[in-house]
């Protein structure tokens, strides 16, 4: 099989060679755009051997509207599709696929509506220490911050069918705000969940979507009508395990497995790296099941260590 078929047939509940695996982190910065971002993304294909290539997306919801207050959600303007920040995305993953000849299952990446609001609330640092911003901003002015997250999500909706007509397989969508402490249930059902499902649903014609749900205690139950054919959580952050997951999303297939930013495929042996890969298959024998980390790998890590899971899978 090659390294797509391997992965479809996961997603369609075949019988794969082996177990596929996909790995990914953020290039350092100076690789974030242009020719250098896709020297990286090449490099790192190959010399990690992924089964899923996924493309990461540095070309974040601009922040040239400055929301310092719960009012300013209002003054957010509409993008179009010729914004910089869905242009520059798809002109990337064009460039990159040229080069990989669809070799792997490539996925663009889709920041989540809640991930994107803070990109645009301020840029994309400080997320962990200053969500609190956007409850709060929410509580405070609800009707503001609704019409500022919808003009958001029109525009990531609209990035998800650019990215399909690039010719992705499909999308990775990074879903935030299942955080227990950040949004009540109640918040989020009405104004979180709507907009994840509208971005999420303009990638309805692609069968190959992966949800990855980021950061810690989160509630997994609250995506369980979510769509998508895989789904990924951080295990190791106070979450549920696989196993749980998977009694969860029984007609999902469960990514992931590994630390991203601890453990042994951060500063393990390779034998360490191995026997670590074969108990977590042992632990997901029977069910639909990717090798993965629970995020993004460090970004200095050596490729030889992704490079040890993957082969380990054989």
């Amino acid at each position: 099989m090659t390294k797509k078929e391997r992965v479809l047939a996961v997603l369609r509940g075949e019988t794969p060679d082996r177990i596929p695996a996909g790995f990914w982190l953020h290039f350092p910065e100076s690789a974030f755009h242009g020719d250098e971002a896709v020297k990286a993304h090449l490099d790192f294909f190959e010399k990690t051997g992924t089964d899923i290539q996924k493309i990461m997306n540095e070309y974040v919801v601009p922040c040239d509207i400055p929301i310092k207050q719960a009012a300013d959600w209002k003054n957010l303007k509409p993008f179009t599709r010729q914004s910089p920040f869905i242009t520059g995305h798809v002109e990337m993953i064009k460039r990159i696929l040229d080069k990989t000849g669809g070799e792997g299952l490539t996925l663009a990446t889709i920041h989540g509506i809640v991930a994107s609001a803070w990109h645009a609330r301020g840029g994309t640092a400080g997320y962990e220490t200053g969500s609190q911003l956007l409850a709060d901003h929410l509580r405070e002015d609800p009707e503001a911050v609704s019409y500022g997250w919808n003009i958001i999500s029109d525009a990531l909706a609209i990035l998800v069918e650019e990215v399909l007509k690039a010719g992705v397989d499909g999308i990775y969508y990074a879903a935030l705000g299942g955080e227990k402490y950040l949004f009540t249930e109640e918040e989020f059902e009405k104004y979180v969940k709507p907009h994840d499902l509208k971005i999420m649903n303009a990638a309805s014609s692609s069968h190959c979507n992966i949800l990855h749900i980021c950061k810690d205690r989160i509630n997994l139950e609250r995506y369980k009508d979510y769509p998508g054919a895989a789904i990924n959580w951080a295990i190791n952050e106070q979450n549920p395990s696989l196993t749980e997951g998977a009694k969860l999303f029984p007609e999902k297939v469960i990514l992931g497995g590994l630390d991203d930013r601890a453990g042994v495929i951060v500063d393990g042996s390779e034998e360490e790296i191995k026997a670590a890969v074969k108990a977590v298959m042992e632990t997901m024998k029977g069910h639909r099941f990717i090798l993965g980390a629970d995020c993004t790998l460090p970004t200095e890590i050596d490729y030889h260590r992704i490079r040890t899971a993957v082969e380990a899978v054989k």
